[in-house]
């Protein structure tokens, strides 16, 4: 049975086979290619399909396939916008002191966010819900307790997506006489959060032709996190209000840097016209060997019929033909 007092804290949690679903991505807090400092859209390991479920192998595969930009996941238990990084650089236990903090290089960027929903909310900004304090109703992932393999943090470190994680209510399954008021308390902060997305940069990497460059990659100079161009060339990377040197690459092409001035009250849009590397000419070197020029020191031969009959006489019977002229 479903309801807010047949089930326990922890139902629903898992599938079928008894796996909890968010803590079913692949964790790549520790592939190798994070370690050696890249910073985005992390590969991932050659079986990662073995170790995710089907569900989550699922959600994977529909994450590839679209440009997303900004999400959220629903969660119940709590009233709290939590955002990345889930997952602590070291062990630390759940407590209600939260001091250590695992920030992603957009750290600001995402507080911002769970503001936005949190202050948009009917009462999540009090931070004082289910017998817990969360000032400004917000907290990083870690802080409150380190979680691995979730999906947020995956999103960030695979994908172009921002994503945070909403904790709606302290039951789980609230009885349906409570569920109008949680409507009403989260229908402004969903629509406030999805406006989010206009906010930031957003463009096209073109090539000589016009034609949209896949796969370039738009970076700004001092977050070390990089976005990449979508099938048609079309990229969008939110940001704060502020100044940024903002740089588009692609194989084969000039880098190009612009200033821009982001703005709050939509999207800056900045185009990305690359152009292509000049090719370097190869000198290419002959293994035949060149004729002799005419100041060569090298004996010349005449040819013909006369040539052919002074070679048949003797030196000193050569000398007197000579002489003896024509």
């Amino acid at each position: 049975m479903q309801g807010s007092e047949m089930n326990s804290y922890l139902t629903g949690r898992a599938n079928a086979r008894g796996v909890d679903l968010n803590r079913n991505f692949p964790d790549l807090h520790v592939a190798p290619d994070k370690q050696k400092g890249r910073n985005h859209h992390i590969p991932l390991t050659a079986n990662w399909q073995e170790q995710t479920e089907q569900e989550t192998y699922a959600v994977i595969r529909w994450m590839q396939s679209y440009n997303f930009v900004l999400s959220a996941n629903l969660h119940g238990g709590a009233v709290v916008a939590n955002y990345p990084f889930d997952k602590a650089r070291g062990p630390i236990a759940r407590s209600p002191y939260r001091t250590s903090v695992s920030s992603t290089p957009d750290h600001q960027l995402f507080q911002k966010l769970a503001k936005v929903y949190s202050y948009s909310h009917g009462w999540m900004h009090s931070g004082t819900n289910c017998g817990d304090y969360f000032p400004d109703g917000i907290t990083n992932g870690a802080s409150w307790y380190s979680l691995a393999r979730g999906m947020q943090d995956f999103n960030y470190l695979h994908t172009n997506c921002f994503e945070i994680t909403l904790e709606l209510s302290c039951r789980k399954f609230p009885p349906e006489n409570e569920l109008q008021r949680e409507w009403y308390g989260n229908r402004e902060a969903l629509l406030a959060y999805i406006e989010e997305v206009h906010k930031g940069i957003k463009g096209m990497v073109l090539d000589e032709n016009n034609n949209g460059i896949y796969k370039a990659v738009v970076s700004v100079f001092g977050i070390n996190h990089d976005v990449t161009s979508g099938v048609g060339g079309d990229y969008f990377r939110l940001l704060l209000p502020g100044k940024y040197v903002v740089t588009a690459s692609a194989p084969g092409y000039e880098d190009q840097a612009v200033l821009v001035n982001v703005a709050d009250n939509g999207p800056t849009r900045v185009d990305f016209p690359l152009v292509p590397k000049a090719v370097v000419p190869i000198a290419l070197t002959s293994t035949i060997s060149p004729l002799p020029s005419p100041s060569s020191t090298a004996p010349h031969h005449r040819v013909g019929p006369r040539a052919a009959r002074e070679r048949s006489l003797k030196p000193r019977e050569r000398r007197r033909l000579h002489h003896r002229g024509h």
